[in-house]
């Protein structure tokens, strides 16, 4: 099964390179936007619809102020030029009733970019201004904060070389993608109150395939990259990850009548900091779940400091351990491997370094462990290795013992 990312790989970047070496988007006029002191939005909008603005250039000098949502889907050959800013104003009423729905964990947004054939680079900034955010949240749970940018129904599509701050919560969207690629995207999302920056994301896939992201930073507060329902052939390499919920499987099976599928997944070369979990798949459990699965992943080449979880499968994810037993996951789990991951962890697990816990009845088969070096702090002793309801293969199999296996 692990041939089918070697042959994955090179289509994944040959994407990369039609979408930056040679393209005729560098060859054309540009178009010039600057800040008119109001809401930008209309001004930029109209200069994606025009086919005279094969490149638009949103200057360093310039902060382009958005108050009104950015519908650029159906876009072709349009390269961004963002070297200024581009800021989201942070009006929570007006953006609680205007920005973009879907449906799938009732997620919003500010910016939809689709089409085919598009560029968004220049080393400018992306913000979100999302500390109003992160403090309405903490009185309303139930607010639905925006996501920074949303690619869209696209194909081919590059982000490269910009910051993205402060995002409300989640930072980037892939949804129904396909040859996506971002590299040397830097994100930030800290709060400066009391009120944590939560759920925000640094990416999130969603019914898309080959998407690359690729020697970025992160510092947020959840999942670094997270590979949701109808992910597949992506490449994850050559990522800090600080403060995050891990390079994440999931969560997956959570709505009933829905098949998820995550398959052929590559994360490698990854640094994580100061996080809840490293390498890590999660799938509902429970009565009235829906089902699916999780195929041909390979997480290898991590070096994870102070991380609760350095490696972890959880497939009773939010589901107690009676009920699932009593309603196992309906999303199997097969031809995992966890390779090279070194490092150490919290210690909030006390000796637990790594975790490997499946629904009973099989659901998973085929994980493998090769070459682990993790370790708790020393006052917990020897790294204490578990797992549940699975065979572990690899050559550090036996650091698991005999796992309990029930149904």
């Amino acid at each position: 099964m692990r041939l089918l990312l070697s042959l994955l790989l090179p289509s994944i970047f040959i994407s990369l390179a039609t979408a930056v070496v040679g393209s005729p988007l560098e060859q054309r006029a540009s178009c010039t936007l600057t800040a008119s002191g109001s809401d930008d939005a209309s001004a930029f909008l109209s200069a994606a619809a025009d086919p005279s603005c094969p490149t638009i250039t949103i200057p360093s000098s310039t902060t382009l102020n958005i108050s009104s949502p950015l519908n650029m889907t159906g876009l072709k050959n349009k390269h961004i030029d963002l070297q200024g800013t581009i800021r989201f104003n942070p009006n929570l009423p007006y953006w609680t009733g205007h920005a973009f729905y879907f449906s799938f964990q009732d997620q919003v947004a500010f910016w939809l970019l689709g089409g085919q054939n598009i560029v968004l680079d220049g080393g400018g900034t992306l913000d979100g201004a999302g500390q109003a955010w992160y403090d309405a949240f903490a009185k309303n749970s139930s607010l639905a904060r925006p996501i920074i940018l949303t690619v869209y129904q696209a194909n081919n599509v590059t982000v490269q070389n910009i910051k993205m701050i402060n995002s409300p919560e989640w930072t980037n969207f892939v949804n129904e993608g396909t040859f996506v690629t971002y590299k040397n995207i830097t994100i930030s999302a800290v709060s400066t109150s009391k009120n944590q920056a939560k759920n925000t994301d640094g990416w999130d896939t969603f019914r898309s395939d080959n998407v690359i992201i690729a020697d970025s930073n992160v510092n947020n507060g959840d999942d670094c990259v997270s590979f949701k329902p109808n992910s597949t052939n992506i490449l994850v390499s050559n990522l800090s990850c600080n403060g995050s919920h891990g390079i994440s499987v999931g969560s997956l099976g959570q709505y009933a009548g829905e098949y998820d599928i995550v398959e052929n997944v590559l994360a490698t070369n990854i640094r994580m900091s100061n996080a809840q979990n490293g390498a890590r798949i999660k799938a509902w459990a429970g009565k009235g779940v829906g089902s699916g699965i999780v195929k041909n992943i390979t997480f290898t080449g991590f070096v994870e400091t102070n991380v609760d979880n350095p490696v972890i499968i959880d497939q009773c994810y939010e589901t107690d351990d009676d009920e699932c037993a009593e309603y196992p996951s309906n999303t199997y789990i097969q031809d995992i491997w966890f390779d090279s991951i070194s490092g150490t962890s919290s210690g909030k697990e006390k000796a637990v370094v790594a975790s490997l816990s499946c629904s009973p009845d099989g659901r998973c088969s085929n994980v493998n462990v090769n070459d682990i070096t993790l370790t708790p702090p020393s006052k917990y002793g020897s790294p204490t290795f578990s797992c549940q309801n699975l065979a572990v293969s690899g050559n550090d199999a036996d650091l698991f013992g005999t796992c309990s296996m029930t149904g």
